[in-house]
């Protein structure tokens, strides 16, 4: 999927969410939209989460 493409499908959910919803609504829908980004990046490979999850360790 090219990012023309994403980037016309994000804008039409959060128009369509603005148009029936609150402004309040569109932006949780927006959360959303940005989590579920970051999950499909996370579980493609494309974003490595591994130096936030696996801790700190030590230098010695």
């Amino acid at each position: 999927m090219t990012r023309t493409i994403f980037g016309t499908a994000v804008g039409l959910a959060l128009g369509m969410a603005l148009a029936f919803g609150s402004f309040g609504q569109m932006l949780v829908v927006a959360l959303f939209m940005v989590l579920g980004g970051g999950v499909a990046k996370a579980l493609s490979g494309e974003l490595d989460l591994m130096p936030y999850i696996s801790g700190r360790r030590s230098t010695r």
